[in-house]
């Protein structure tokens, strides 16, 4: 097995655990593969803002890859890659997903208020409660999405629960004018709670940490990615070495090596096993 420079890493079910918090041994582990030399990213689905807070105890050099692929940024806000979502793609979007607009979200890469814009999302859903009281100083209400699409989203955010979100995939597949586009599935069965991404194509979490490691002068089979859930799929399936977590679904551990939950540290585990050096 080659030698590991690149180590990407979800966030949500992978570094943290089940109550959100990170684990003293993921820590450690973190730090001695850094003090390795390896490179160290974190690939999650949050927003660049939302991300911070969860890796403020990890060390530089650190790149966050955010919106499940569409931004990559050091930790300083250097920007490394960015893929928008045109608008003429995005008003696509809504006019096919108008049955879902109580759950959508435009995202945006701007730096406060108005990075986040909704018209009818219901913010009293159980699951969007303390989502919307950490981000409420980014968040803009308008009286349509349409008219928000001022300038190129990042991507096209909606959430609810699992069978509505399934429901929201197939019809995004299904239509031909949106099949190009990229769309990324997290799923949260014990919550009964799902988010849907759709962002402009080719835009996931394997192509971007593709890209990261082309910049870094990285080879493929010199990167380790750790997940958990179907958005990490495509960054498990691109990398060297793939390591899914023992808390993710069935359906994602065929095909992969798969760690401890994220409760049991699984991501020290995984790192110990396969990136730390005699």
């Amino acid at each position: 097995m080659a030698l590991i420079r690149l180590l990407a890493i979800d966030v949500d079910g992978t570094l943290l655990d089940s109550r959100g918090q990170l684990p003293e041994a993921n820590l450690e582990a973190i730090a001695e593969a850094a003090s390795d030399g390896v490179r160290i990213a974190i690939v999650t689905g949050r927003s660049f803002s939302f991300a911070l807070p969860a890796v403020e105890r990890l060390s530089d050099p650190l790149t966050l890859v955010v919106y499940n692929g569409a931004i990559a940024r050091m930790r300083s806000g250097e920007t490394l890659l960015r893929r928008l979502l045109p608008c003429a793609a995005a008003k696509d979007v809504l006019a096919a997903t108008e049955a879902w607009r109580d759950s959508a979200l435009l995202q945006f890469d701007r730096p406060s208020r108005g990075q986040m814009i909704y018209d009818r999302l219901d913010w009293t859903q159980p699951n969007r409660v303390k989502f919307r009281e950490k981000n409420l100083a980014l968040i803009e209400e308008v009286p349509a999405l349409e008219d928000a699409l001022v300038e190129d989203p990042i991507q096209i955010a909606f959430n609810g629960s699992v069978a509505t979100m399934r429901a929201l995939v197939e019809t995004l597949r299904s239509t031909p004018a949106l099949a190009a586009l990229s769309i990324s599935l997290t799923e949260y069965l014990h919550r009964d709670f799902s988010l849907v991404d759709v962002a402009a194509s080719e835009t996931t979490k394997g192509t971007a940490l593709a890209a990261l490691a082309g910049l870094l002068h990285i080879d493929r089979t010199e990167v380790m990615a750790v997940g958990d859930n179907f958005n990490d799929r495509e960054m498990l399936e691109w990398a060297g070495v793939g390591v899914v977590m023992g808390n993710a679904a069935d359906e994602m551990k065929a095909g992969f090596t798969v760690t401890g939950t994220n409760d049991d540290a699984g991501l020290a585990l995984a790192i110990r096993t396969f990136v730390r050096r005699g």
